[in-house]
């Protein structure tokens, strides 16, 4: 599957895109300026994605590389 499918699937399932996500992220503080904060790690982000969106672990790693920036969207 391409990282994009990830994202499309993201967004059938739970109607947010990848800027709702980015969005969701600086008000629960896990980023500051578009930037994932270094105190944040994977395991909170999967954690936060996992109990508000019951996303499975891949999906929610998906949402981490797009935070830290290792993935955009539109990538295969």
């Amino acid at each position: 599957m391409s990282y994009q499918a990830y994202l499309d699937n993201i967004q059938a399932k739970t109607g947010k895109t990848p800027n709702d996500f980015k969005q969701l992220a600086e008000e629960k503080g896990f980023t500051q300026g578009g930037q994932l904060k270094a105190t944040t790690k994977a395991g909170d982000i999967v954690s936060w994605l996992k109990a508000d969106f019951d996303l499975g672990h891949g999906h929610a790693m998906a949402i981490y590389a797009l935070l830290k920036g290792i993935k955009k969207e539109g990538d295969k």
